[in-house]
């Protein structure tokens, strides 16, 4: 198969669909890849890396997407790619549909197969393409509250670890999941004050074990929402349902009652945010304040840590990479329902059912698009 891999052109996007490495593994299965000039850069990896690996260079985005079968991305493809995009192609990248109509607009238009990273399931019933990115913007989350709350960055002037005679920053966790996990073990290692709230009692229980009571679990109503989150210097937003947009949980009258200067952090940005007052910004311009809180709603914080990003997103995205280049869509999907869960949009058609209903779609099941239209 002819796999193309063109540099990303989001804003600060640092990050890259395919290293060196994971070049080298898919030639040596007899596929050819084509890298744009300069997309490595971000990482480290210059073009020769890519030619070593026995990778072609191309000039621009333009050859790559004309001439690739299958375009291995890390962010949503934007405008300009979108335009690019042809009928029977595969498309293999991080999409969040669900709060985007644009986009979904023109890759159901394009004709193009897109497999969406954040949902391909794991056998543990896990999303592993999209877990990497989750512990690391987890831990960026902290460090980026962290900064925000200096005075000099509008923040309210509180050093999360307090020091001797001061008491800690006050961090609240919405969410317990991977994002929530490993936003509490930055902010534990910190020395702050942690509490993390869930509705799975299964979750509130293992964060409780393995943190040997040193953080504080509540179980999530509106109620125990409000209190939380009026008393926190720090609320690090980590909602996710799988492929659909984030429900809007912290609204504009709980942040009135935070402290001036407070921050929240909502890594459930590339999902339309799980705080009322959300919008999405860049590493440009992080960061805006709206009713005297500071928000910090990068929609790619892991391109800012793009080497670490990169080469934990490929660990996990190679294997489907290579199912889908060894035996094409139709039949790695057909083989391995987990990937076939990623399958978002095929041939015009709209194949995840969280995007269907959130936009409006008519919800085809993939076992039948990939019957009924050709890849």
């Amino acid at each position: 198969m002819r796999i193309g891999c063109p540099k990303e052109i989001k804003t600060h996007e640092y990050r890259v669909g395919l290293t060196p490495e994971s070049t080298a593994e898919l030639v040596r299965h007899g596929h050819s890849v084509q890298i744009e000039t300069g997309a490595g850069a971000g990482i480290g990896a210059e073009d020769m890396a890519y030619e070593d690996a026995g990778a072609t260079i191309a000039p621009d985005a333009q050859t790559v997407f004309a001439e690739a079968e299958m375009i291995v991305k890390v962010k949503e493809p934007q405008a300009a790619e979108r335009a690019m995009l042809r009928s029977g192609q595969i498309l293999y990248t991080y999409l969040h549909l669900a709060a985007d109509p644009d986009q979904t607009r023109e890759l159901v238009e394009s004709g193009a197969s897109c497999v969406a990273y954040e949902t391909v399931t794991g056998p543990g019933g896990g999303l592993p393409l999209l877990k990497p990115m989750s512990q690391v913007a987890g831990r960026m989350a902290v460090q980026a509250g962290a900064t925000a709350l200096e005075k000099v960055h509008g923040g309210r002037g509180v050093l999360l670890g307090g020091v001797p005679g001061v008491a800690p920053g006050r961090v609240v966790i919405v969410g317990g999941g991977v994002v929530g996990f490993n936003a509490a073990q930055m902010a534990v290692g910190l020395g702050a004050e942690v509490t993390v709230l869930d509705r799975s009692a299964e979750v509130l229980e293992r964060i409780d074990h393995h943190y040997n009571g040193r953080i504080r679990t509540l179980y999530s109503t509106g109620t125990v929402l409000a209190e939380a989150v009026a008393a926190a210097d720090l609320v690090i937003g980590a909602v996710l349902i799988p492929g659909a947009a984030a429900p809007k949980l912290v609204t504009r009258e709980m942040l009135r009652s935070m402290a001036p200067g407070s921050v929240v952090v909502d890594v459930a940005i590339d999902q339309g945010g799980c705080f009322a007052t959300s919008r999405p910004t860049t590493h440009d311009q992080p960061t805006f304040t709206e009713e005297g809180i500071v928000h910090y709603c990068v929609a790619n914080m892991p391109g800012g840590v793009a080497r670490t990003s990169t080469y934990a997103l490929n660990n996990a995205t190679l294997p489907h990479a290579l199912a889908l280049a060894d035996h094409g869509l139709p039949v790695a999907l057909t083989r391995e329902p987990h990937l076939r869960a990623g399958l978002n949009v095929h041939a015009g058609q709209v194949t995840y059912r969280a995007v269907a209903e959130d936009l409006g779609y008519a919800y085809v099941p993939p076992e039948e698009a990939l019957k009924s239209k050709a890849a």
